[in-house]
């Protein structure tokens, strides 16, 4: 269950009695502002959107790909709503969201590419800055 938003591409969930940090696969979001670097474009929609999609209390299915844990210690996975939606294409599609591939984590590399196409023809988001 989602606990917090720390960004447009992780999350916070409680999973048992723990709570672990989840980074979102095969997509980046902007950087939020952070000591004396300034916000990059499109930031707090990306963590709005992120919100939007899956609010505080919302129960996520996890599918890991084959390198479990980033260097921070983060989980990596692409995160399901129930209905389906998977979260990381979703903001994608949303133009908040580049695909990033990070091999060997890359099962859903395509499809990210295709979202992006999705959302730059229109000029969403980041593709209409």
């Amino acid at each position: 269950m989602v606990v917090a938003h720390v960004d447009g591409d992780t999350i916070d969930v409680s999973l048992g009695d723990r709570v672990e940090r989840i980074r979102l696969i095969g997509i980046d979001t902007p950087e939020a502002a952070r000591g004396d670097r300034p916000e990059e474009c499109v930031a707090s929609e990306a963590t709005e959107r992120l919100a939007a999609i899956a609010p505080v209390g919302t129960a996520l299915r996890r599918e890991r790909d084959v390198v479990p844990r980033d260097d921070y210690g983060r989980l990596l996975a692409y995160a399901y709503l129930a209905d389906g939606t998977m979260a990381n294409l979703a903001l994608v599609e949303a133009g908040v969201a580049r695909p990033m591939t990070i091999e060997p984590n890359d099962t859903h590399a395509s499809a990210f590419v295709e979202g992006a196409h999705r959302a730059q023809r229109p000029g969403r988001g980041l593709w209409s800055a």
